[in-house]
């Protein structure tokens, strides 16, 4: 998951950075497998959540650097959702 802090981002912004994060991930390396899954906006506290699926971290961080999305952190994250 990359945590971002991002004051002001516009719904807009939010689906372009989006297609960022998608196409960064389309041109990793084939080794760096890493699938983006989707955002989750706390539009309260100006931060986004960018959940990927990933062996670890450091194809995220590359991923989130090609798009040019300035993150806080990357961090191992588990879905714990109910099928």
């Amino acid at each position: 998951m990359a945590d971002c802090d991002l004051p002001g981002i516009t719904p807009e912004q939010l689906t372009g950075t989006e297609a960022r994060i998608q196409r960064a991930c389309e041109q990793a390396a084939a080794g760096a497998a890493v699938r983006y899954l989707r955002a989750i906006w706390v539009s309260g506290n100006c931060r986004v959540m960018y959940l990927f699926q990933a062996r670890d971290v450091a194809p995220v961080e590359a991923v989130c650097q090609a798009a040019q999305v300035p993150f806080l952190r990357v961090v191992d994250a588990v879905d714990m959702s109910v099928p």
